[in-house]
């Protein structure tokens, strides 16, 4: 088990509601011994799979960080969160340490030369294998004689297995990961801190002028969606361009570097496949106060290795804002990307509609492909009566390209012939809806080909292999089937079946004869093994020998029960119940249940079965099953489904069918003996915490409820959420009779709040809490929020996690394990 970081005293003291005791605690408290245990049981290693498919690296992985980690200083910049010691991305979980895995022998080595308390945050196998490259974030340490903070790039030789630090610049970590290998397997591409980048803009908190927005008459209707961390001033906006200056670098296997042009704000660089030329997008001004930057405008380049542009692509101005509606994109140029299987093509695509779903268009979407030297008039590669979505690369008779529409969850895929643009020929291989899981054909097996890109493996006869989930009623059952592309004709090579659920991780073989998959069961952890599906061999082959990590809860009782709602659509949840622990017997228990509703298009996609019956019984600290080691029954993930027929939105009857998700789950686990009504509660994360707060506010099936993270009042997200795409102006209605906030005056049963202070995710800003509790507070109802410092929608360190699960315990030993039996009128739902 790796060491733990250790517990630190802070300051910070967390809000109380009245109807607590007055004197609180000060700092972060512990939960009882049984959570602290679930918090602090050792990870299973990552897995990185080789090129070759023969040798994994082995990624240790800590426990949770410290809060000394997670409150690392951080800029919010146009939606960017970094940290300005290491011109990195924020981080706050790293791999420990480093050693190799033989697929062949199961023999595992450890690796020497590794940097001292590394903290690994990226890798990348050369397309040979030869090499392993990876950064190791540093941060100073006078006691340590560190002197500064970065982000270092190491090297790995595979054979010798010996790993040294390959330059003394530090990478620019800020926009992705700041390294990638050329197609020779010698030379990486680096993004690098510039070395006469200087000291950032000083900022002095003295404004140069007020922050001016402008809207003129006449502009076309936008769709502006919520975002945090966004540009506030100028001074800002010159930090901003500090950080993502960005000089781009080859450096070799011994070190030798050499520059590639000049710094500049390069968002991302990739390279072609030929290794000739890098794609290049540059962020340019002007920025914006109302958009991150992924929206500010850009340019996007071909190079050559010098830096020299030789191609420019697109200039994209900056775009406040959509076209209403989910399949709303932008109306030129996106999309650009390499043929993975051509020495230097490009490929876009571009809307024929404006990219205004509204708009009547028989063609959507043409997708373009142009090669090298780029001087030809772009190529049509594909016309789409719906969104561009993808292609898959294999050669050039075959490519799978994908496309979709959200409206109608339609989805379509093609095999086309990228070397045959004459002719535009494509076949149909695959037309469904992505909400249909029962029917999903799966996805194309990849492979990485001699430059490390990812290709579909083909067999003889024009065959490929696709790897699903396997969702059936009897809950998901991955396969790998053979697609003959010529007949249309399947055959299944693999199916997980009972007691196990085996998932596929990778084919290891060019026939799919042998792969790598992982393979669990109720009782046991999940572990990697290698599947050999030829005459004569030894079937399966262990890898690895994870323990389980909580053997004190190894009997957890776990069924995937099925049940209908009211109107008959079918539902299913997890069930889950302590060890030893029998109904006729101990009677009923209180019972926490957690959910997350969805959309969907037709009830027959919401009625289908999720999960399996046969996955490791696992109990983490960050879902509801924590609480069986306090005696809790759980239910985890009922279905919530919120289902929209024809042209009907499932929003437009949001509150009906959530409440009666609610109502249908409550009565399956009394009627199995293993809850009273009296002695429920509901929790859940994000949008689950939303749902927590409508049900307290609809009906009275919960003694109390726990929402994380949670939006309460949707006016405040105006152009939409979730899966809706009206903006608030088109379905007041909807927006208003779905906010809970509306309702706080009717909130009876006690609600815990818990955000992260620092809480990125669009939507959830931390005042949708504060504004709710204040309602609640205000109108005396039985509320509490805990905001915890430094962290974000979701939390990281090890005090955070800690101090959630003793509120949350705390919340439910008092509002539900020991709340006396209600009143028969206060028990109905709905008063």
């Amino acid at each position: 088990m790796s060491p733990r970081f250790p517990l630190l005293p802070v300051t910070v003291g967390l809000i109380a509601a009245s109807s607590m005791a007055t004197a609180q605690p000060s700092g972060y408290q512990q939960p009882p011994a049984a959570l602290q245990a679930i918090v602090d049981a050792p990870h299973a290693p990552t897995l990185s799979l080789s090129p070759k498919r023969n040798l994994a690296a082995m990624l240790p992985t800590p426990s949770l960080p410290s809060i000394s980690e997670v409150a690392q200083p951080e800029l919010k910049l146009a939606g960017l969160r970094i940290n300005p010691r290491t011109y990195s991305a924020s981080r706050f979980s790293f791999y420990t340490g480093l050693g190799l895995l033989d697929i062949d022998t199961q023999k595992e080595f450890k690796v020497s030369g590794l940097p001292a308390s590394p903290r690994i945050a990226d890798l990348a196998w050369s397309p040979d294998q030869r090499y392993l490259a990876f950064s190791n974030v540093v941060y100073a340490d006078a006691g340590k004689g560190i002197k500064e903070s970065g982000v270092e790039l190491w090297l790995l030789d595979v054979q010798s297995k010996l790993a040294r630090k390959l330059s003394s610049q530090p990478l620019s970590g800020v926009s992705g990961r700041g390294f990638s290998w050329m197609p020779d397997s010698k030379t990486l591409l680096v993004q690098l801190k510039p070395a006469k980048l200087g000291a950032p803009p000083a900022v002095n908190g003295i404004p140069t002028g007020p922050a001016i927005q402008d809207s003129l008459p006449g502009g076309a209707v936008k769709q502006l969606r919520t975002y945090p961390d966004l540009l506030k001033n100028e001074q800002d906006a010159q930090l901003f361009e500090h950080y993502i200056t960005v000089q781009l670098a080859l450096l070799d296997v011994t070190g030798k570097q050499r520059l590639v042009g000049q710094p500049a704000a390069f968002s991302r660089a990739t390279v072609a496949p030929g290794g000739k030329f890098l794609l290049t997008e540059t962020i340019e001004r002007p920025y914006s106060y109302i958009v991150p930057a992924r929206d500010f405008g850009s340019k996007i380049e071909v190079r050559d290795l010098a830096g020299k542009v030789v191609h420019v692509v697109a200039t994209l101005p900056l775009e406040e804002g959509l076209p209403p509606g989910n399949d709303a994109v932008s109306p030129g140029v996106r999309n650009v990307s390499w043929r993975v299987d051509a020495p230097a093509t490009l490929v876009w695509a571009e809307a024929q509609d404006g990219g205004d779903p509204a708009r009547s268009a028989e063609i959507r979407d043409i997708v373009y492909t142009q090669a090298a030297p780029f001087t030809a008039k772009p190529a049509v590669l594909a016309r789409l009566a719906t969104r561009y979505s993808g292609i898959a690369w294999g050669r050039g008779d075959l490519a799978l390209l994908s496309e979709a529409w959200y409206k109608t969850r339609a989805v379509k895929q093609w095999r086309i012939y990228p070397d045959q643009l004459a002719d535009q020929s494509a076949d149909l291989i695959y037309e469904g809806s992505f909400e249909d899981r029962y029917n999903d054909p799966g996805q194309p097996v990849m492979r990485p080909d001699a430059a490390g890109l990812p290709r579909i493996q083909i067999g003889l006869d024009n065959t490929i292999l696709l790897d699903g989930a396997g969702a059936s009623k009897d809950g998901d059952r991955p396969f790998i089937d053979r697609l003959n592309l010529v007949t249309k004709k399947k055959e299944r090579l693999f199916q997980s079946a009972a007691p196990y659920y085996e998932n596929v991780v990778a084919v290891l073989d060019e026939d799919g004869g042998r792969f790598l998959s992982t393979r669990e069961s109720p009782t046991e952890q999940p572990n990697y093994y290698v599947r050999n599906l030829k005459p004569g061999a030894t079937a399966l082959t262990p890898l690895t020998h994870f323990p389980h990590p909580l053997p004190q809860l190894k009997d957890v009782q776990k069924e995937l029960i099925r049940y209908k709602r009211a109107d008959g659509v079918d539902l299913t949840a997890t069930l889950m119940l302590p060890p030893n622990y029998d109904a006729k017997r101990d009677g009923p228990l209180p019972t926490l249940m957690w959910a997350y509703p969805q959309e969907f298009k037709t009830a027959s996609a919401a009625s289908q079965t999720k999960g399996s019956p046969y996955k490791f019984n696992a109990v983490s600290y960050w879902g509801p099953a924590a609480f069986l080691s306090m005696g809790y029954a759980v239910l985890d993930n009922p279905s919530f489904p919120i289902v929209g027929n024809g042209e009907q939105e499932p929003n437009d009857t949001y509150l009906p069918q959530l409440v009666a998700d609610a109502e249908a789950a409550v009565d399956e686990v009394v009627r199995r003996g293993v809850a009273d009504r009296d002695r429920i509660a509901i929790g859940g994360h994000s949008y689950g915490a939303f749902m927590t707060g409508n049900l307290l506010a609809h009906t009275r099936l919960f003694r109390a409820g726990i929402a994380r993270s949670g939006a309460y009042n949707r006016t405040l997200t105006p152009f939409g959420f979730q899966s809706e795409d009206r903006p608030f102006w088109q379905a007041q209605t909807v927006y208003q009779a779905m906010s809970p906030f509306n309702y706080a005056d009717k909130i009876k049963d006690a609600l815990l709040m818990i955000h992260g202070e620092q809480d990125n995710n669009s939507g959830t800003f931390p005042i949708q809490s504060e504004r709710m509790f204040q309602a609640i507070k205000g109108l005396g109802g039985t509320a509490r929020l805990v905001m915890l410092p430094n962290e974000s929608h979701a939390y990281r360190a090890r005090e955070s996690i800690m101090h959630m699960l003793y509120e949350s315990n705390n919340w439910l030993e008092k509002y539900v394990k020991n709340a006396p039996p209600r009143t028969p009128v206060a028990a109905k739902s709905g008063q």
